[in-house]
């Protein structure tokens, strides 16, 4: 008898091993989730900056190149073409 009393001895020890882990893991699981959308989130952040930059940078450029810099003209020329037509395209609507 004494030996099927170690046998379940052992295995209670053994799911209770089991059931440690499964916990341990489950915090685990649980702190790498919150880490995972603190990065996202500052990800979406950082994204968002980049573009705002972005977008300063591109101001910065035509109005530099407005200012008489060499640079870039051809492309703020071609800026400024496009959104004359983008003008006469509302104006001829508006006319209809």
């Amino acid at each position: 008898m004494s030996k099927i009393e170690d046998i379940v001895d052992a295995l209670e020890n053994k799911i209770s091993k089991v059931l440690h882990k499964k916990e341990v893991l489950k915090q685990t699981n649980a702190k790498l989730t919150e880490q995972l959308s603190q990065q996202q989130h500052k990800l979406i952040q950082q994204q968002d900056e980049i573009k705002s930059w972005s977008d300063k940078y591109e101001t910065l450029k035509m109005a530099n190149s407005m200012l008489g810099s060499d640079e870039n003209k051809r492309e703020t020329k071609l800026k400024i073409n496009a959104l004359i037509r983008d003008i006469d395209h509302c104006i001829g609507q508006l006319s209809e």
